[in-house]
């Protein structure tokens, strides 16, 4: 079984895409939140996948990187999506005072940029994307490491 999928993203329609099949395949019956951890530098297309998979499920209005809060949490029908970005922390023990803990159910998606960040504090991530900016357009790689984000995986592929 591949644990790992290739995706080339020539134009940012084709980032927020991907996040928009991402949304469309979120599994059903989940135990707890899945963790998606958005790997790249500024400007490969973190928060553009997170607009596509937010957009997928319904949030009109605008959608920024939470940069400064830290925090977005988007609720829809029964659903919830986490916008954590934490590219402004400082310690991994800032983590704690997000009060995650509170949103780790069932129906509910992280979806966090800068993960490297938290060092560990946040659980193991279902899904990795790892984006990378190029000179004709951006390149993913999709990682899953539960069976949670393999079967997530293979129902995007």
């Amino acid at each position: 079984m591949n644990d790992s999928l290739t995706r080339d993203l020539p134009s940012e329609a084709d980032t927020g895409a991907l996040g928009a099949a991402l949304a469309r395949s979120v599994p059903q019956q989940l135990a707890r939140a899945l963790r998606v951890a958005l790997r790249g530098e500024l400007g490969a297309g973190k928060t553009t996948l997170v607009r596509g998979f937010l957009r997928e499920w319904g949030v009109r209005g605008a959608v920024r990187s939470p940069s400064y809060a830290l925090l977005e949490c988007y609720e829809v029908d029964a659903r919830r999506a986490l916008h954590i970005d934490l590219y402004r922390l400082l310690d991994p023990e800032e983590v704690q005072a997000l009060g995650l803990r509170d949103y780790d159910a069932p129906s509910t998606v992280w979806l966090i940029e800068w993960p490297e960040r938290a060092a560990g504090t946040l659980g193991e991530a279902d899904l990795t994307i790892a984006l990378e900016a190029g000179v004709a357009g951006h390149h993913a790689v999709l990682s899953a490491s539960s069976p949670e984000g393999r079967a997530w995986m293979r129902s995007i592929e």
